[in-house]
């Protein structure tokens, strides 16, 4: 049983909490209006996402605003913004042309339970295995993903689009330098609205990307048989969206963790994106996850650090789609493809690609980080690409770590002691068995292993065939300087080997 002391509870304590922002109103004002950027920028998003998934746009719109809400009651990580997401939606998209509609209701409700069982057994531990080098790749990765996303926005467009979106980019760089008060991002959308308005000009507008509801979403109970057959069916969908969303809800976690300088509860946040996956699906959403482009803009271009911004951005989506539908219809994409792109532009890690960055870091360590950047770009899967990453990384771990051990050897007289150092384990000890001179040792041999340690059964099987090949000789085999644990190991395993 764990125990939560003191400690820890300053350490994830929210700083600033929702009551410091409620009693600040220049903090207030602030979180309000993220979320009101972050509200906007959901809109087409889950509109696009929705496309994907094939299902009708209100789906994903629903989605969003039910997560959005929830998550900030919920969840673990203050700030972050979950929604419906093009992750999730590859995911799950064959399910709803194939089974129809209630089976994806379905598998977004069951994606819920199994992130719920994760969440409760502690799979958001496993998060500690998850190198830097994959870090940035993965943050890195998903800034392109992001940016790229955006290119249907900008190609086969009237020209006008181009400068409405250099004017918001424009607006975003200047606008800091004279004010934070209010979110650049906003600004932006306001000025670059403005302008489409006034000279009534022609271009895409939020309103092209589909036909938004105009009533609150109901109880959606899907109608399928509680069979075998239809969790077979569904399960390996649902098993996917949790995977994909914890993973993709978790490193967003982790990377708000570290623009903010605070700590978030991993385990909460995973069983949290679980319970809301549910609700989504009850009301007819399509599920989802941490979103990390709205995240960033919510926290990186807004500065919103607490659950308020997280919450008026579900309940600004709503009013934004449903009372103020017509008027949110009018937005020009310009205006959102300005936010998302500086948004990516920020995301990126252009440290980790300086000359001089890439001069100091190990090779293996720049190999890994491209190799989740190239696996994401070409799976377009955040969780291929991180899982990718991570096998690259430990492959390149163990080999460096198998040419850490030294065997020395000394003779004197009718003795021969070999001192062994470095971590045995299936890679450096698998070599182990080639370093001893078994026929020109003396009849005996005394191997110290106090400066080693015996992590596998693999190495227990080679200590056996040393012996094993001596004995052969005629000679004799001493083990000395195990540690406890070590012995323990070898107690329980050697001789079970023949």
């Amino acid at each position: 049983m764990s125990v939560t002391t003191v400690d820890d509870r300053a350490r994830y304590r929210a700083n600033p909490s929702v009551l410091t922002a409620l009693k600040n109103p220049r903090m207030l004002t602030r979180e309000v209006l993220a979320g009101l950027v972050v509200g906007l920028a959901l809109i087409p998003e889950a509109i696009a996402f929705s496309v994907i998934a094939g299902v009708d746009p209100k789906v994903g719109l629903f989605s969003s605003f039910i997560m959005a809400v929830s998550i900030a009651f919920l969840g673990g990580r203050p700030a972050m913004v979950t929604a419906a997401t093009g992750a999730v939606a590859l995911v799950i998209a064959p399910v709803a042309p194939t089974y129809g509609l209630d089976y994806f209701i379905a598998t977004v409700i069951l994606a819920g339970i199994f992130q719920v069982i994760l969440g409760v057994v502690g799979v958001a531990k496993l998060m500690r295995f998850i190198p830097r080098s994959v870090m940035v790749g993965f943050v890195n990765a998903l800034a392109i993903f992001v940016l790229s996303s955006q290119f249907p926005q900008l190609i086969d467009v009237p020209w006008l689009v181009y400068p409405l979106v250099a004017l918001g980019i424009l607006v975003m760089i200047v606008m800091p330098k004279i004010t934070k008060i209010v979110p650049a991002p906003l600004v932006s959308v306001v000025i670059v609205t403005g302008v489409v308005l006034t000279f009534a000009i022609t271009v895409p507008t939020v309103g092209d990307q589909g036909e938004l509801p105009r009533s609150l979403p109901s109880l959606f109970l899907p109608d399928v048989p509680f069979t075998w057959e239809t969790f077979t069916i569904i399960a390996p969908f649902a098993l996917g969206v949790a995977v994909v969303g914890l993973l993709e809800s978790l490193l967003t976690a982790k990377l708000v963790d570290e623009i903010t300088d605070t700590h978030s509860r991993k385990s909460r946040e995973a069983w949290a994106q679980g319970v809301s996956n549910v609700l989504s699906g009850i009301f007819g959403g399509m599920g989802g996850c941490a979103v990390i482009g709205q995240t960033m803009i919510n926290v990186k271009a807004s500065g919103a650090r607490t659950r308020i911004s997280t919450f008026c951005a579900g309940i600004f989506l709503f009013l934004l789609v449903v009372v103020f539908g017509d008027f949110v219809g009018t937005i020009p994409m310009a205006a959102l493809v300005a936010v998302i792109i500086m948004v990516a532009i920020g995301a990126f890690d252009w440290h980790s690609i300086r000359p001089s960055t890439l001069k100091r870091m190990p090779k293996s360590e720049t190999f890994v980080m491209v190799a989740t950047v190239v696996l994401v770009l070409i799976t377009h899967n955040l969780a291929v690409g991180v899982v990718g990453g991570v096998l690259v990384a430990s492959v390149l771990f163990v080999r460096r770590v198998a040419h850490f051990v030294t065997v020395s050897r000394t003779a004197s007289g009718s003795v021969a002691r070999y001192v062994v150092d470095g971590e045995l384990f299936f890679a450096s000890s698998n070599d182990l068995t080639t370093l001893f001179s078994y026929s020109s040792d003396p009849d005996h041999v005394v191997i110290d292993l106090s400066g080693s340690h015996v992590w596998d059964a693999s190495t227990v099987a080679a200590l056996d065939a040393i012996e094993t090949k001596y004995a052969a000789l005629g000679k004799t085999v001493e083990i000395v300087g195990m540690n406890d644990a070590s012995e323990r190991m070898r107690g329980r395993l050697t001789g079970g080997f023949e």
